[in-house]
C-alpha cells in the first residue's frame, strides 16, 4: 500500500497526475461532490444558524467506502480538488465524510496539471481555506432557500412543476426585456449615398460614402439630380499611422464568447471540452476571471515567439483584470506548453486548444501597424462631401497568429459594399470622374437578440454570476423551458435603389430577408409570465444590482471580510416575508390577453397559458356552449398574438382529402402540426404551412414515413406484434415493450427467433440500468 493517498475530483485528472508521481502515491478520484444537501425540507435549519443536513447519494456510497478504507491505511491524505470555491468545498466534504484528521491531511492546489506544477504543489501544502468553503456554502444555501421557497409559489400562482432560481431569473429577465425591446422597435428607413470614383486612369477606381443620410426618397433623388453636372475634387487628404493591440489571454467568459463566435460551440460544450483539455494536462484551469500570466508562462511565450516568428514579433505585455471579484492569484487560460501549437485529440479538442494557444501567444506579440488614408471629396453643386478611407497594413504583428471576433461580426451585414483596402495615388485638388452614385434605402435595426455568448458577456458586465456559474445558468434556463435557443426564418422586405450613371437616374426595387436569426435565445410564454410575476412580487430576486451585490458579498466571505451566516440572515428574513405575503395576496398569473371578438359567433377571443402551454380560446367556460381551444404554433407568443393570427389557428383541424378510402386531417398538437390518417400520425415538415397542405403533399408525407418505417423494420413476430427487430442509428436492435435491447456481436439480426429475442430481453432487464443512453429503459 502506498504511503500517500491523493484525491482529485475526476478519473481523467487522476490518470494524468498518477503518471507524474512515483510508487509512494496512490491517486484516486471522488467523481465530483461526494455528498449534498438532503432533498427534504429540513435540509437547512434557518432557526439554527442555517445548519445544513447532508447525505451521501446512493451512487457515491461505494466510492466513499473505498476512499475511507484507503485513507485509514495511508500515512498522509492529500486533497487535490480544483483551486476555486467549489473545489475547496469538495475537499472539505471529503475531510468531513472520510473522518480525516488535521495532522494526517494536506490540501494542495495547482493551476495546471504538469509534473513541475504537481511537484511544486506537494512541496507547498496548506490547510483547507474555510473562508472559501463558507463562500461556497453561502451560495449553495441561499440558492437552495430561494428555489425551495419560490417554486411552490409558482406552482400555486402560475403553473404546476415550475421552478425558480436566483441567477437564472435574472438571465431570463434580460432575455424577456430584450424581446420586448425588439417587439416595440419601429424600423426607420433612410437613404445611404455611395459613389464609385475614378482618377481617369485604367483600374484606378475607389469607393466613397456620404456621412449624411437622407430621410426621404425626395431628398435622396434631389441630391442625385444635383450630382448630374457636378465637378468632384479632392478637398483634403490625410495619411496617418494607426495600430491595433492584441486582446488579453482568455478568461472563462471570453473563451465562451470567442468559441461561440469562431467555432460555433455552445457555452456548455466549450466548458466540457476545456475540462478535458485541463484534465489531460494541455491547458491551465478553465474556470478563471483573471487575465494574468505567470512569470514561467511569459518566458515560455517569449521563447516560442522568438523562435517561430523572430524577435520583432515579441512584446512583453501584462494585462489588468477588470472584473471586480477577480482572483488575481489565478492565471488566465493558456496552454501548458507554448511550443505545442496543436495537440492530438478529437476535432473539438484540437480546435479549442488551437484557439486558446493563438489567443495566449498573440497576447505577447507586437502590435499590428497600419497606414490609414482619408480623402474628402467636394461636390461643386452641393455642400456635402464624400469621404473615402483606405488602409494598408505595414506590419502584421500579432495578426500573424490571431484576430479577435466581435458580436457585430455575427450580425448579417446587408450592405454589400466594403471599405477600400487601398486607395490609388491621390493629390489635393485633383479632379475625379464619377462612375456611378447610388442612393440605397437602408433600415434602422433593433437591438440584437442574445446568443449564449453575448448573454455571458452581459451577465459579466452586470457583475452577476462567476466563471463557474455562467454555463450552468444558461443550460438551466433552457432546460426549465423559460428560454429556447433556435433559428428563426426572416421576412422578405422591399427596398429601393436609385443609381445615377451618366445623365440618367435608374430606379430599382429589390428584396432582402430581414429578421432571420441563427442560434439566438428567445423567451417562451411561460418564461415571460414567470418573469413578470417575479418582478411584481419579488423585485429583489430579479433586480440586477441586488444580484450583483450578493455576488460581491460572496467575494467578501471568501476573503474573510464577512461572516456568512450574517449575510444569509440579512437576505432570508425579508425574502421569507415576501413569500408569505405573496401566497396570501397574489392572484393567478396566466399572462392572459383579450384579443377581441370572433366575427362569426360574437364570442370573446383570449390567449393565455394553460396546463400544456399557451393557447387561444373562443368563448367562456361559464357559457352554455363549451369554449373552443387552439394551441399556439412554434414562434408565436402571447404578447404579440393578433386576432387575425388567432382566427387562423381555428382553421385547423382541416380535411386535406382522402387516401386509401380514409380521410386525412391536418391538425396542430403539443409537438407541432401533423396529419392524422387511419389512426396514425405523421409530422409535417417545418417548411410546409399546415393551412395550405394539399392532398398530394399529404399523401407524399404519409408514403415517405411508411417507406422509412419499412426500411427501419428488419423483423416482426406473429407471437407478439409489439416485439420488433429494428434498424437504428447505431445498427440493429430489439424493441421489446418498453426496452431497447442490444443485439450481441456475431448474431445476425434477421435470423433471430422469438425465443432468442425473449432470452436477450430478459437478460437486459436484469442488468443494472445506465443513466440515459440509448439502451436505458424507455420512459413510459
Amino acid at each position: 500500500m502506498a504511503k500517500n493517498l491523493l484525491i482529485v475530483e475526476s478519473p481523467a485528472k487522476a490518470k494524468t497526475i498518477e503518471g507524474y508521481l512515483g510508487k509512494e502515491f496512490m491517486v484516486k478520484s471522488s467523481y465530483g461532490h461526494i455528498r449534498d444537501l438532503v432533498k427534504t425540507d429540513d435540509a437547512i435549519d434557518v432557526l439554527n444558524n442555517f445548519d445544513q443536513k447532508y447525505e451521501v447519494p446512493a451512487d457515491k456510497k461505494a466510492v466513499v467506502s473505498e476512499l475511507k478504507k484507503l485513507a485509514k491505511e495511508a500515512e498522509m491524505v492529500w486533497l487535490a480538488s480544483d483551486e476555486d470555491r467549489e473545489g475547496e468545498a469538495i475537499s472539505w466534504h471529503l475531510f468531513e465524510t472520510l473522518g480525516l484528521k488535521d495532522e494526517k491531511t494536506k490540501r494542495i492546489v495547482f493551476h495546471e496539471i504538469t509534473k513541475p506544477a504537481i511537484l511544486k504543489a506537494i512541496e507547498n501544502p496548506r490547510k483547507i481555506d474555510y473562508n472559501l468553503v463558507y463562500a461556497q456554502q453561502a451560495r449553495r444555501v441561499l440558492d437552495r432557500l430561494v428555489g425551495f421557497e419560490l417554486s411552490p409559489v409558482l406552482w400555486k400562482k402560475v403553473k404546476p412543476s415550475l421552478s425558480a432560481g436566483r441567477v437564472q431569473s435574472v438571465a431570463v429577465r434580460l432575455i424577456v426585456e430584450r424581446e420586448r425591446e425588439i417587439n416595440k422597435f419601429k424600423s426607420v428607413a433612410a437613404y445611404k449615398i455611395t459613389a464609385i470614383f475614378s482618377t481617369g486612369k485604367q483600374k484606378e477606381l475607389f469607393r466613397a460614402e456620404l456621412p449624411e443620410r437622407f430621410e426621404t426618397e425626395a431628398g435622396a433623388t434631389e441630391f442625385l439630380e444635383a450630382c448630374k453636372n457636378a465637378v468632384y475634387k479632392i478637398e483634403s487628404l490625410e495619411t496617418r499611422p494607426t495600430k491595433r493591440n492584441p486582446a488579453p489571454p482568455f478568461t472563462t467568459s471570453t473563451l465562451q464568447q470567442e468559441a461561440s463566435r469562431k467555432l460555433g460551440f455552445s457555452v456548455s460544450r466549450t466548458m466540457t471540452v476545456a475540462q478535458k483539455l485541463y484534465e489531460s494536462g494541455k491547458i491551465t484551469y478553465m474556470r478563471t476571471d483573471s487575465v494574468n500570466l505567470s512569470e514561467t508562462a511569459l518566458n515560455a511565450a517569449s521563447k516560442e515567439i522568438n523562435e517561430a516568428y523572430g524577435n520583432q514579433y515579441h512584446q512583453l505585455r501584462t494585462f489588468k483584470t477588470k472584473s471586480a471579484g477577480a482572483q488575481e492569484a489565478h492565471e488566465a487560460i493558456r496552454p501548458t506548453y507554448f511550443d505545442q501549437h496543436t495537440i492530438e485529440g478529437d476535432n473539438s479538442e484540437r480546435r479549442l486548444y488551437e484557439l486558446i494557444w493563438k489567443r495566449a501567444i498573440a497576447s505577447q506579440m507586437s502590435e499590428a501597424k497600419f497606414e490609414k488614408t482619408t480623402a474628402k471629396i467636394s461636390v461643386s453643386t452641393r455642400n456635402e462631401q464624400f469621404v473615402s478611407n483606405g488602409e494598408v497594413m505595414k506590419f502584421d504583428g500579432f495578426l500573424k497568429v490571431y484576430m479577435e471576433s466581435t458580436d457585430e461580426d455575427q450580425e448579417v451585414n446587408l450592405d454589400e459594399e466594403n471599405e477600400n483596402s487601398i486607395l490609388p495615388p491621390l493629390s489635393k485638388g485633383q479632379q475625379l470622374i464619377s462612375q456611378e452614385i447610388k442612393a440605397t434605402e437602408r433600415f434602422s435595426r433593433p437591438p440584437a437578440r442574445y446568443t449564449e455568448a453575448s448573454l455571458v458577456k452581459k451577465l459579466e458586465e452586470l457583475g452577476i454570476g462567476r466563471p463557474s456559474t455562467y454555463a450552468p445558468t444558461i443550460s438551466t434556463v433552457q432546460n426549465r423551458g423559460y428560454v429556447v435557443k433556435e433559428d428563426r426564418e426572416g421576412k422578405t422586405r422591399e427596398y429601393h435603389i436609385f443609381t445615377l450613371a451618366g445623365d440618367g437616374i435608374k430606379k430599382e426595387i429589390r428584396t432582402e430577408i430581414t429578421g432571420a436569426e441563427k442560434s439566438k435565445l428567445f423567451p417562451t410564454d411561460i418564461g415571460a409570465v414567470v418573469n413578470d410575476f417575479l418582478l411584481q412580487y419579488f423585485k429583489g430576486i430579479v433586480d440586477y444590482h441586488f444580484t450583483a451585490n450578493v455576488e460581491k458579498e460572496f467575494d467578501e466571505i471568501a476573503h474573510g471580510l464577512k461572516e456568512w451566516t450574517e449575510m444569509l440572515k440579512s437576505f432570508y428574513s425579508p425574502f421569507h416575508q415576501e413569500v408569505e405575503n405573496t401566497i396570501q395576496t397574489a392572484g393567478k398569473a396566466r399572462g392572459e390577453r383579450e384579443l377581441g371578438v370572433d366575427p362569426e359567433s360574437g364570442k370573446k377571443i383570449s390567449v393565455r397559458i394553460g396546463r400544456f402551454g399557451p393557447f387561444v380560446q373562443i368563448g367562456e367556460a361559464e357559457g352554455e356552449e363549451k369554449p373552443r381551444y387552439a394551441s399556439l404554433r412554434s414562434g408565436q407568443m402571447i404578447e404579440t398574438m393578433t386576432i387575425e393570427e388567432a382566427l387562423e389557428l381555428f382553421k385547423l383541424p382541416k380535411k386535406a382529402g382522402s387516401f386509401e378510402d380514409k380521410e386525412m386531417t391536418v391538425a396542430i398538437g403539443r409537438f407541432g402540426p401533423y396529419i392524422r390518417h387511419n389512426g396514425a400520425f405523421y409530422s409535417l415538415p417545418k417548411e410546409i404551412d399546415p393551412l395550405s397542405v394539399t392532398e398530394e403533399q399529404a399523401i407524399e408525407i404519409i408514403l415517405e414515413k411508411r417507406k422509412k418505417d419499412a426500411e427501419k423494420l428488419i423483423k416482426s413476430f406473429p407471437e407478439d406484434p409489439s416485439v420488433k427487430v429494428l434498424n437504428g442509428r447505431w445498427g440493429p436492435y430489439i424493441e421489446y415493450g418498453k426496452l431497447n435491447v442490444k443485439i450481441p456481436k456475431g448474431k445476425e439480426a434477421k435470423d433471430l427467433t422469438f425465443e432468442e429475442v425473449k432470452v436477450l430481453a430478459e437478460a437486459a432487464e436484469k442488468e443494472p440500468k445506465k443513466k440515459g443512453g440509448r439502451f436505458a429503459k424507455k420512459k413510459s
